[in-house]
């Protein structure tokens, strides 16, 4: 006989009681924001991708957390890099999200950014940024957890955010 999960002793979690896709669309029904996350590869080109898996970590120190996928062909540039930038984007920047999350050798083409102040690419545009110091990593699941040490910050007052909801794009959602 299998103890209750709240038995002294029990550390394993059971087996999930739903699909795959049951799940993304569970989590498709939480609303983020939208940001592009940048960085220099091993050959100083700049490597980005658009991800949603953004979240505050502390204030002090300031840390900030972001995923990617382990299979991403952009993993080696972040696993190696030291510095990484995540642009929050806006709700005039679809295309450039979409662009992002499109063929990797095509999406600076024709993006407009400049170098930040530890050589990450931060798009113009964006609503804020923050300039990361690659601090760790964790791995999990299908994933690895990046936590970024925020050195340089900067954001647009009043700006109207880019939103993500059940698998669409939104500048605003219904109260």
């Amino acid at each position: 006989m299998t103890p209750p999960s709240h038995a002294p002793g029990v550390r394993q979690a059971r087996p999930p009681s739903f699909s795959a896709t049951e799940f993304r669309a569970a989590l498709g029904m939480f609303a983020t924001g939208v940001t592009v996350v940048t960085a220099r590869g091993a050959d100083g080109a700049p490597v980005g991708l658009t991800a949603n898996s953004f979240n505050s970590v502390s204030l002090d120190p300031p840390l900030v957390l972001w995923s990617l996928s382990r299979l991403a062909g952009t993993m080696p540039a972040f696993r190696a890099g030291s510095h990484y930038a995540i642009n929050i984007l806006g709700a005039g920047q679809r295309a450039l999200a979409e662009r992002f999350a499109g063929r990797a050798d095509q999406r600076f083409d024709g993006v407009a950014w400049h170098e930040g102040g530890a050589g990450a690419p931060v798009l113009d545009g964006a609503v804020a940024v923050f300039e990361c110091f690659n601090r760790s990593r964790y791995e999990e699941g299908d994933h690895v957890i990046f936590v970024g040490e925020v050195e340089r910050c900067s954001h647009v007052a009043g700006a109207a955010p880019l939103l993500f909801h059940g698998g669409r794009y939104y500048t605003e959602l219904p109260l």
